[in-house]
């Protein structure tokens, strides 16, 4: 059985606090927090690669990304897991 672990849903615009879930595998709410996942992954790619086009940035700029980078990296990855176990 493997640990259950909160997923987030995104911020509630209404009241700006972060929602999260502890979604079952296959289910609707798996399906949202994947979705919302994936959105934020492919936005953080595309900061960061305009960060790295831009040529200007220090390492200190490119190591604040690299907490956030992993997490998604990691959550992905774990989409992609539970989508090859189906």
């Amino acid at each position: 059985m493997s640990a259950r672990r909160f997923r987030t849903l995104g911020v509630d615009p209404a009241t700006g606090k972060e929602a999260f879930v502890v979604a079952c595998p296959g289910g609707v709410l798996e399906e949202l927090a994947d979705t919302h996942a994936l959105k934020a992954a492919a936005v953080l790619v595309t900061v960061v690669g305009a960060v790295l086009e831009g040529g200007r940035s220090s390492d200190t700029e490119l190591a604040a990304f690299v907490p956030s980078l992993h997490a998604a990296l990691e959550e992905c990855v774990g989409i992609m897991a539970a989508d090859r176990e189906r």
